[in-house]
């Protein structure tokens, strides 16, 4: 598809949420029946998974996801729920099961594969065969290097949604990618306010000056500006090469990267919770979950080649805290959008033309939402 600048994608009469998509509880709860709980939601990368038996756990509203690593490197994913009497089989965010899975209240066992394989004190019940107990699996399907889950197993197939991204970003090569460093964010804000805020840059120049100076704010161009994935790229300032505090590449860049690509950097959002950023040396993502109506999870990842990380030559922590203090000034702000939107003198008002993705977002996020 074409590139096309910011402005002229901008959908005429195009305004703000109304209040209640912020602040209302009852939306949550049908977002997470509309949305998370019924369609693909990213849940990590996998170069978070170091050996077999590695697991995550994702937990979105009353549902948790228990995401393994299991025999033959094969990822799979099950609702974290034990078979016997419902507890939860694991609370920590991430581990690694040594041999099998074993809930910890009455020490039902199970293979990585999920299959119940020990029950004590379960061989005098009548009918009771552990064929039938095996964890509840939940689809699960890697894109890009990225996990994403779906708790509805009868929804949509991945493959014909995620279409238009077929081998988009392969100049990347994300899924050989390492993770240098996460942080997760708690941030006092709706979960809408941090995709709307990513997808604009007419705030950068007043909230964050130094990436202002990298790239021009007003220089977007979008080549996805409708549907559940939105982007496009901005292209560096003269004696620009990344974003980093120098302003210069933080290590080589990736030597894939396109010729065309490498006086860019690429923002996209792929709905409904990953934020995906493109730079000609790293990549950064960004996974977000709700955990109130007013409360989101952000998690940050830095992606590396393998061999920079192995190399003490490179100073990434150039991207890596520039993105830091970048990060914080939006959810700083998003934070203050929250507090502002709850004012009964909150009220819907026009987008600019320099926000023609937060329409489109939106315009799709309805659709989703009343589907």
């Amino acid at each position: 598809m074409k590139y096309k600048k910011t402005a002229e994608t901008h959908i005429d009469n195009s305004r703000t949420l109304d209040r209640k998509y912020y602040t209302d509880k009852k939306i949550l709860k049908k977002e997470y029946n509309n949305i998370f709980h019924s369609g693909w939601m990213c849940a990590g990368h996998i170069s978070e998974f170091d050996t077999i038996g590695s697991y995550k756990v994702v937990n979105s509203g009353n549902e948790s996801a228990l995401i393994i690593k299991g025999n033959n490197e094969l990822f799979k994913a099950y609702y974290n729920v034990c078979r016997h009497r419902g507890t939860r089989i694991e609370n920590s965010p991430c581990g690694n099961f040594t041999n099998n899975i074993r809930c910890k209240y009455h020490g039902w066992t199970y293979e990585l594969d999920g299959e119940l394989i020990s029950a004590p004190h379960m061989d005098k019940v009548t009918d009771f065969k552990k064929d039938n107990y095996s964890l509840h699996s939940i689809d699960l399907k890697i894109w890009d290097g990225f996990i994403f889950i779906n708790f509805d197993n009868n929804q949509k197939d991945f493959d014909s949604l995620f279409k238009p991204l077929k081998k988009k970003f392969k100049q990347w090569n994300i899924e050989n990618l390492k993770i240098a460093k996460q942080i997760t964010y708690e941030v006092s804000g709706n979960w809408k306010l941090i995709v709307q805020n990513y997808s604009e840059c007419y705030h950068c120049p007043i909230i964050h000056p130094k990436l202002a100076a990298i790239h021009n704010y007003l220089g977007g161009k979008n080549d996805l500006f409708e549907g559940p994935f939105l982007g496009g790229f901005m292209e560096f300032n003269d004696n620009k090469e990344s974003i980093t505090s120098t302003g210069n590449f933080c290590c080589p860049p990736i030597p894939t990267i396109e010729k065309e690509s490498q006086n860019k950097v690429y923002y996209y959002s792929i709905f409904p919770n990953l934020l995906l950023s493109l730079h000609p040396d790293y990549v950064m993502f960004h996974i977000i979950i709700p955990q109130k109506i007013d409360k989101t999870r952000i998690i940050c990842g830095w992606l590396f080649m393998e061999e920079i990380l192995s190399s003490n030559k490179y100073n990434i922590s150039e991207a890596i805290d520039f993105w830091d203090t970048t990060n914080k000034e939006d959810w700083n702000i998003s934070e203050q959008s929250q507090l502002g939107i709850k004012s009964k003198k909150y009220s819907p008002s026009p987008y600019s033309s320099q926000e023609s993705l937060l329409a489109s977002f939106d315009n799709y996020y309805l659709r989703t939402l009343y589907k």
